[in-house]
């Protein structure tokens, strides 16, 4: 059973060149979307600023939207180990400016989020972005995919009671109780 609550979710798909997001209105049992998009990275010159932007970003997101709980995409093991440095970090510093705000974080695998919305683990970015819009009733899907993985980040947690459920789920209330959890990312 759902719960029936009245809150707003942050999703968040990291990315170094384009990182998307999505917020939900939770009302009762009724989700509405508050907005969703892109943050483009890819015309800044080096790594350092784009984990600056992801931060200051994210930041904004919080303190304009105000969300009560944020889910993030976990990175998905590829096989290039220099990729996902890079955007382990992306998650990280955007994890850092959501915990600066003292809000509850939860990290869900790629897979879970897909099962979550589409009952396929397996799904594509656009049978996602597809059922999204089913589910939601929003009218255009946009042009970045990225944007509807962020919202599916959200749904996915609004699905999962907003609680951590299962063994590819994380969550943090602080800095702190990330670092204790992961000493090496954190190093």
């Amino acid at each position: 059973m759902l719960p029936k609550v009245d809150k707003i979710i942050l999703g968040l798909d990291p990315g170094t060149t384009v990182m998307g997001y999505g917020l939900i209105h939770v009302k009762g049992k009724t989700l509405t979307v508050m907005s969703m998009g892109v943050i483009h990275l890819q015309k800044l010159p080096n790594h350092e600023l784009k984990l600056k932007r992801i931060f200051e970003k994210v930041r904004f997101l919080v303190d304009e939207y105000l969300p009560d709980e944020v889910a993030i995409e976990a990175p998905f093991f590829g096989k290039n180990v220099q990729s996902m440095l890079k955007l382990g970090r992306a998650q990280g510093v955007a994890m850092a400016a959501v915990l600066m705000r003292d809000l509850p974080i939860t990290e869900y695998a790629p897979r879970k989020i897909k099962q979550a919305v589409t009952g396929s683990g397996n799904a594509s970015k656009e049978q996602v972005a597809a059922m999204l819009k089913t589910i939601l009733k929003f009218k255009e899907i946009p042009k970045y995919l990225d944007a509807t993985d962020g919202l599916a980040a959200a749904v996915c947690h609004y699905y999962q009671g907003s609680r951590v459920v299962g063994a590819s789920t994380k969550s943090y209330v602080s800095w702190e109780s990330f670092v204790k959890e992961n000493p090496k990312r954190a190093k």
